[in-house]
Order: structure tokens, then C-alpha cells, then sequence
């Protein structure tokens, strides 16, 4: 495979990602990132632990979808993160549930 032919496959596997979160973004009450993932879930809990010298976050996330273009299945039950970094969680709202007509991929 040739390196214009490797693009080609992954902008395709991109595009049909957006393509899938757009569709299925309107199922989920809540948008989760962490360093590593973003996530679509109808149920996040976020708990700060502490050590004897420092502290993390454990994530706990129900009924999830995870954006990773690798994954063959990107629909999961349930997941757990546990994190040094920053964890940013938004809840959706019902406008925020539709994109703008001018950013359709749709032609």
C-alpha cells in the first residue's frame, strides 16, 4: 500500500467515524474526555482518590460510545478510567444534540 493510498483509507475511516457520531450523538446525555479518549455516555460518575502523596480521578461510565477509529465496536456497556489528567465532562442539551446544517457532510 502505497502512502497516498494509506490516507486515502484513513481519511475515509475518519470521515465515516464523524459520520457515525453524528448519528448516534442524539442517544447520549453526556460528552466525557479524558488524555486519552472521548466518549458519548447516558451515565458518568467522576470521583476524586486521593494518595498518601497525590490524587487521580476515577471515571465510571455507562452506556457508552467511544470515538477510537480503530475500534470495531465503539458500543460498550460500560467503561472505567482511571486518570492523573483532566476530565471534562459536559452534559448535552437538547440543541446541543444537532449539528448546523453548514457542517453536513451530506450532499
Amino acid at each position: 500500500m502505497d502512502d497516498d493510498s494509506f490516507d486515502d483509507y484513513d481519511r475515509d475511516l475518519e470521515l465515516a467515524l464523524f459520520r457515525e457520531y453524528r448519528d448516534v450523538v442524539s442517544q447520549f446525555g453526556y460528552v466525557i474526555e479524558t488524555e486519552r479518549r472521548f466518549y458519548l455516555a447516558n451515565e458518568v460518575n467522576v470521583v476524586r482518590r486521593d494518595t498518601e502523596h497525590d490524587f487521580y480521578f476515577e471515571i465510571t461510565m455507562n452506556d457508552v460510545w467511544v470515538w477510537d477509529i480503530y475500534r470495531a465496536d465503539r458500543f460498550v456497556k460500560s467503561v472505567r478510567v482511571l486518570t492523573f489528567k483532566d476530565v471534562n465532562v459536559e452534559e448535552l442539551s437538547r440543541h446541543d444534540l444537532h449539528l448546523p446544517e453548514e457542517l453536513s457532510l451530506d450532499s
